[in-house]
């Protein structure tokens, strides 16, 4: 996979590119990643990438000439199977949607940035767009890598352990995961379920199941049976 990050702010991708699974994923050869700096497609001498909004009022707007000249210099060098823009009205991320983006190939994540983006680069080159919760944060940058990470990380070779992923929360029909418990057994008095103690896999996979129907019931809107 090939993921291509165009964004004003380059710099917030450094490190979390460069740390855990991220990491390890583009290591291993599973993906790649290119963080494109739109401040490199504004021929003025102040490299400008945004302006004022027609018709008045606070904050400024992305242009659209730099975004069209990154997405345009990407699209004649391969295909992309969506360019996505990470804004608030855009489509709930949910595992469903991460799951289907892990199978494409090619994907441009747009980063908006002050108030967001001119609408034209929405009605033409945008194919999909993402919104990670019903707030606002100050750019598409964090987003973007939320969205990222939901991805890479169902990448065949990303985990060492693939079976964890597909056993995550909202993997199973939209359920919780359930709870997991470590060393020590017993911390200032707090003690692990004695189920998990015993070595019978087939009482811990029911009691793992029951947890997980009780958990998805008490912190999900919609109940599952």
């Amino acid at each position: 996979m090939r993921l291509d990050f165009i964004t004003a702010l380059p710099g917030i991708f450094t490190s979390p590119l460069n740390e855990s699974i991220l990491k390890r994923a583009r290591e291993a050869g599973c993906v790649d990643y290119f963080v494109h700096d739109l401040h490199a497609f504004a021929h003025d001498k102040y490299k400008t990438i945004d302006d004022a909004p027609f018709g008045g009022g606070a904050g400024m707007i992305l242009k659209c000439e730099p975004i069209f000249e990154c997405i345009e210099s990407l699209q004649a060098q391969r295909t992309y199977d969506e360019i996505i823009y990470l804004a608030p009205d855009g489509e709930l991320l949910s595992q469903a949607l991460a799951n289907r983006l892990s199978l494409y190939e090619n994907i441009i994540l747009l980063c908006g940035h002050y108030k967001g983006i001119d609408e034209r680069v929405r009605q033409t080159v945008v194919t999909k767009e993402i919104s990670i919760g019903e707030y606002v944060v100050t750019g598409g940058e964090l987003p973007a890598l939320v969205v990222a990470d939901a991805i890479v990380r169902l990448l065949p070779g990303a985990m060492h352990d693939s079976d964890s992923a597909l056993r995550d929360s909202y993997q199973n029909d939209g359920m919780l995961d359930c709870p997991h418990y470590t060393r020590p057994r017993d911390f200032r008095g707090l003690t692990v379920p004695g189920v998990l103690l015993e070595g019978n896999h087939k009482e811990i996979e029911q009691w793992r199941a029951e947890q997980s129907v009780l958990r998805t019931n008490a912190r999900i809107r919609t109940p599952k049976n």
